[in-house]
């Protein structure tokens, strides 16, 4: 809203004609309709007589030139203030006094809110290699707060060791797993005959599973179980990456 649409407001607000107002602001009233359709703009002399006529302040008229709009008061706020200045000694008394007992009652209210709990997921310190491992889940793990870099929805981490992942997920790099199914081109976490491996997971129309290294110069690592392996594969979750593009010399 512009300074010429504010000032319209607020003079309607008042029940002020632009007669009226230009009577007594000593201009015409083809200028006050310059002034409110941005046409024109009101003198310094002008402008301050504007301001008690309309009982208004810079701030009011002109909140949407100011960067930091901290400090300007609504409209409703200045209708508020204008009707507090308008009563009498007693009740601006019985007013300070309402909103000193709401103030407090807010208070009390803020300090007898339990903080709320910062959701932790476990740490695990070597349960997925880049390459292969040995962890054993639900032990040798640490609890991470759920904040700043975290995925909010990460049901839990996993410290990467090995290159073959490398450079997305670099060696001694923490990823984040949730619980979604694992789709092509997906990066997870899975077990393959007791094995723990991070890797790119692809499933081809025949049922052979690919794992893949992100880090083609160890295509030595990459992992292919055939229906008819008789390998077990268990995956325990998605790492929390975009989906990343498939290696094409492997398929």
């Amino acid at each position: 809203m512009s300074f010429g649409e504010r000032m319209r407001e607020r003079r309607e607000q008042l029940k002020i004609s632009r007669k009226e107002l230009a009577e007594a602001l000593g201009v015409s009233t083809s200028a006050i309709g310059n002034y409110e359709t941005g046409i024109s703009a009101p003198k310094e002399d002008v402008l301050l007589r504007l301001f008690d006529c309309l009982r208004t302040d810079p701030n009011t008229l002109y909140r949407d030139h100011f960067r930091g709009g901290g400090g300007v008061l609504t409209q409703e706020e200045q209708t508020f203030l204008d009707q507090y200045r308008g009563l009498s000694a007693v009740g601006r008394d019985t007013l300070r006094s309402v909103l000193n007992a709401l103030c407090a009652y807010r208070d009390e209210l803020e300090q007898s809110r339990p903080a709320e709990e910062l959701r932790q997921i476990p740490l695990y310190s070597c349960p997925a290699a880049a390459g292969y491992a040995a962890p054993v889940f639900g032990e040798d793990f640490d609890y991470i707060p759920v904040q700043g870099d975290v995925p909010a929805g990460a049901e839990f981490a996993v410290r990467i060791q090995g290159d073959s992942m490398t450079p997305l997920i670099p060696d001694g790099s923490v990823v984040y797993v949730n619980r979604d199914p694992i789709q092509s081109g997906d990066v997870g976490i899975f077990c393959v005959d007791g094995g723990m491996l991070c890797k790119q997971y692809y499933r081809d129309p025949m049922g052979t599973v690919y794992l893949f290294s992100l880090n083609r110069r160890r295509a030595d690592a990459d992992v292919v179980l055939t229906a008819s392996s008789g390998q077990t594969l268990v995956s325990f979750g998605r790492v929390m990456l975009h989906r990343q593009p498939l290696p094409r010399l492997s398929l």
